[in-house]
């Protein structure tokens, strides 16, 4: 067995990486008086980001962090630049973030997953990521599960949850040549569950076959090798009622949970009795992980009533320092921006349990979910660290820590942490930093018109600079912070208050 998990770790370190991927180009939204528009106020915290879209998300739980994995909905613009309708076919990069408090999330960039330039070559799309973590052999190793369009599962592995990821298996973990799989519909929407035995187990499909929509029966369930990167055993078959996409699955109390989201094709007239409509997520229960599984209750209504942006529905739910949470998609980042193109951008609810451990119904809400903690802000933070932002974005630079950076898009923009911890005191700020023009950054505590905490005057630099300069007094204890920019085009890598 050590033999073979040696190997494995050899083919993943030599099948190639997936390493940060250039990050779509987003409009800069204005206003009416043509200044940078302010998508999320800073105590609105959905969705999670605004410099991007990101669907499908799924959310796992590493050393104090949850790292959000999500579908690239990368926008396509016709030739005057309006944006054309979401096909998802040119989908093949995932788009990561992570968070200490939930509140505030770093930008991690994209892992370029599949087609010509990606991971795994051999597929053309990466939708709908699930990813896991299991100590193999005594090091820590992490697998990200993605889905080739509806053509089947592919699976990613790292030494961290950012990766490099690469490639073990040079093909599909899940085919249609897999057994129990040839006639599922849409095979993908995978979802990954690591036991507290350390078994392992995945979970996918949808669609419906003709005339089958109270019963499609194209959910799969199956044990995973040790490996992370094998099937133990042919998949077996989950009939969830009235089965769209979209698999979930978490474990409270003994209880397996296997969630989805419900089709389109639920009568009015029996969703009363039902206890669902179309396009919510609903959940089943079992005692154990490939089930049987029976009837359980509506954990998520559309996105549509709670955003009044109305479309497909996707979901995962995760615990975080002892409370549960629902994340989902929605399009109401893009119905901000004035679009209808079908663009979708991932929220966080907290979700109410019974005192049994079953899930309640959660409710969709732009507030989100209160801050965990304050965040440290001793130490250099990394500048793409975002409760929200307004006229700036963030890019991948090779030449960055971590490989992003924070840009200014236009003259006001301006970026913000909630509740940053100074602790007993500090009294200077250093960054570093790269300027096409001069620029004036500003750093405000608290409020976007408070008096200037220290103004910072960047020369222009085409490469990267370390400035530092004294705050105009001590600043202790919490303080939300506000950077803003007076030019277009400056970058910035890190800040470190001392």
């Amino acid at each position: 067995m050590k033999r073979l998990m040696l190997l494995i770790l050899i083919l993943c370190l030599l099948s190639g990486s997936a390493l940060a991927a250039p990050l779509p180009s987003m409009p800069l939204t204005l206003t009416k008086e043509g200044k940078p528009a302010m998508l999320k106020s800073m105590f609105t915290h959905n969705p999670v980001m605004v410099q991007r879209f990101g669907a499908d998300p799924w959310a796992m739980v590493y050393d104090g962090r949850v790292y959000l994995y999500m579908t690239g909905d990368d926008p396509q613009y016709d030739e005057n630049g309006k944006p054309l309708t979401n096909t998802y076919g040119n989908i093949n990069r995932l788009h990561v973030i992570s968070s200490s408090d939930l509140v505030n999330w770093v930008d991690h960039g994209a892992i370029a997953a599949a087609g010509q330039d990606g991971a795994a070559p051999w597929a053309k799309n990466s939708w709908a990521p699930a990813a896991a973590w299991k100590n193999i052999d005594g090091k820590d190793r992490f697998f990200l599960y993605f889905a080739d369009s509806g053509r089947g599962i592919g699976v990613l592995c790292g030494d961290s949850p950012l990766g490099p990821f690469t490639d073990p298996l040079g093909g599909p973990l899940v085919s249609r040549s897999t057994p129990n799989c040839a006639s599922v519909t849409w095979l993908f929407d995978p979802a990954v569950l690591v036991d507290e035995d350390g078994r392992a187990y995945l979970y996918f499909g949808g669609g419906i076959p003709e005339g089958k929509a109270a019963a499609p029966g194209t959910a799969r369930a199956v044990e995973l090798g040790e490996d992370m990167i094998s099937l133990k055993g042919a998949p077996v078959t989950i009939d969830p009622p009235y089965l769209f996409e979209d698999s979930g699955i978490h474990k409270v109390n003994g209880t397996y949970y296997y969630s989805y989201c419900t089709n389109f094709q639920v009568p009015d007239h029996q969703a009363a009795a039902l206890g669902f409509s179309g396009g919510e997520i609903y959940y089943m229960t079992a005692d154990h992980p490939l089930g049987p599984f029976t009837f359980g209750g509506r954990m998520l209504r559309n996105p549509g009533h709670y955003f009044g942006a109305w479309g497909n529905n996707h979901h995962c739910v995760f615990q975080f320092e002892g409370k549960w949470y629902i994340a989902y998609h929605a399009q109401a980042l893009e119905k901000k921006m004035g679009w209808d193109a079908g663009y979708r951008s991932t929220c966080i609810n907290d979700l109410p349990l019974d005192a049994d451990g079953a899930p309640r119904l959660a409710t969709g809400t732009e507030w989100g979910v209160s801050q965990v903690r304050p965040l440290p802000m001793q130490g250099q933070v990394p500048a793409e660290t975002i409760a929200t932002l307004s006229g700036m974005t963030t890019v991948a630079d090779a030449g960055a820590q971590g490989g992003m950076a924070l840009r200014s898009l236009a003259p006001g923009g301006w970026v913000g942490i909630l509740k940053g911890d100074f602790g007993e005191g500090v009294s200077s700020l250093s960054l570093r930093y790269r300027s096409k023009e001069n620029c004036t950054l500003v750093f405000r505590p608290d409020r976007t018109n408070a008096a200037p905490a220290a103004e910072i005057s960047l020369a222009p630099a085409d490469t990267w600079q370390v400035i530092s300069v004294p705050l105009a007094g001590p600043l202790s204890g919490v303080h939300d912070v506000y950077f803003q920019f007076d030019q277009a085009e400056t970058e910035v890598d890190w800040w470190q208050f001392q």
